[in-house]
């Protein structure tokens, strides 16, 4: 995978996210939206975080997804205490030298210097304080997947958390704690902000700029210099391919790369194979879900399309959605049915409907709403059984 460092995307968010522009309320939380393989975490990781670090302040870096099988706020607090062991250790080690058996850090947090480096009892909202007061500078917490968190009882109250964490540690003099939370999924990440209810109420999702034609022509120039014969590259063609394959960097390079392998037999017009090959993979991806959908039962089916055309908005089980299931199964459909739909929904592989603690679902993955989009403006919605053809059938 080729390197395509977003540096100036990176240095216009650190200004906002320090509370150094003039509008904006990134200070507050910076939530961003994007689909999944599309570069998003790579930013975060490699563009935004180096940027941030140059700037003297300390970040600390997690993704809700990288193990699902445990509980998001324990994901959070790990990764925070990690940040800290190191200032609380170094601190607690110059403590015992001195032959104090507990220190007090600013005057409120006890560190026992027989647990050096240990975490045990401390609240978020304490261990954040900790870590910005023991190094000394301003703290980043990068959450990516955010919207997993809302998966659990503990992930809810974590991101209360720290929310009352940015609260106490923020002036309007001084940001100390800087939240940023991404979301490969907009409906699910906007329950973060759009009620009262919600932890971070009041702030704005913005939408994750994808890689641009500056990321097409760099590796246009990467094939122009490793390959001579093949310049000058159409640009226009590998925009086009990119766009099919969903603007999946990763996945547009294998592609490229298997396009432009010795192994391919492709001599001249590159450009063709690719975008066939993009295609072949757009059309695969639509192929794989449209026998998903087929595979369901018929109240399945519709309760997933409720879902779909609903987005953020959709209630399993208001009298409009009970409506809607039992119009298109031509029988009335209850409370209890749409229940157990649901909970086969969730218990497929790969899984196709995501529950928050509070009892709200959504789609999985929301490239099923791009694909129930596009098929609805085509005239093809709903998926139909393709008719198999007989011996001796046209």
């Amino acid at each position: 995978m080729i390197s395509f460092p977003r540096t100036e995307l990176a240095l216009q968010m650190v200004p906002a996210l320090m509370g150094r522009t003039l509008f904006g309320d990134a200070h507050n939380g910076l939530f961003l939206s994007g689909p999944r393989r599309t570069g998003k975490s790579t930013f975060l990781q490699s563009d935004l975080k180096p940027a941030l670090e140059a700037q003297g302040v300390v970040v600390v870096y997690t993704d809700l997804w990288e193990d699902t099988g445990r509980d998001p706020a324990t994901v959070i607090a790990d990764a925070i205490g990690k940040a800290l062991e190191p200032q609380l250790g170094l601190v607690a080690r110059a403590a015992k030298k001195a032959g104090l058996d507990k220190l007090s850090l600013a005057g409120w947090l006890q560190v026992d210097t027989s647990k050096i480096g240990r975490l045990d009892g401390l609240t978020l909202v304490d261990a954040l304080r900790a870590l910005h007061e023991t190094s000394g500078k301003p703290v980043a917490l990068i959450i990516d997947e955010a919207q997993q968190a809302l998966t659990s009882e503990r992930g809810e109250v974590a991101m209360t958390s720290l929310k009352s964490a940015r609260d106490q540690l923020n002036s309007r003099d001084a940001v100390n704690l800087m939240l940023v939370m991404s979301g490969s999924d907009r409906d699910k990440l906007t329950r973060l902000v759009n009620s009262n209810a919600a932890p971070f109420f009041g702030s704005q999702v913005q939408r994750m700029p994808p890689l641009g034609s500056d990321f097409i022509a760099h590796v246009a120039s990467l094939v122009e210099a490793q390959r001579p014969l093949l310049a000058p590259v159409d640009q226009a063609a590998l925009q086009q391919a990119f766009d099919a394959i969903g603007h999946r960097p990763q996945l547009f390079m294998t592609t490229l790369g298997a396009v432009l392998s010795p192994f391919s037999g492709i001599q001249e017009h590159f450009e063709d194979a690719l975008l066939s090959a993009a295609s072949e993979h757009s059309r695969r991806d639509e192929e794989e879900m449209e026998s998903a959908f087929l595979g369901l039962k018929p109240i399945e089916q519709v309760v997933l399309w409720r879902m779909l055309d609903m987005g953020g908005r959709f209630r399993a089980f208001d009298a409009d959605a009970l409506r809607f299931y039992g119009e298109l199964l031509a029988q009335p459909v209850n409370v209890g049915m749409t229940q157990r739909a649901l909970e086969s929904l969730r218990g497929r592989t790969p899984v196709l409907v995501w529950k928050s603690a509070r009892g709200e679902y959504a789609v999985q993955d929301a490239a099923m709403h791009r694909w129930f989009d596009q098929r609805r403006k085509n005239g093809t919605w709903p998926p139909v059984p393709r008719q198999v053809q007989g011996p001796g059938e046209d």
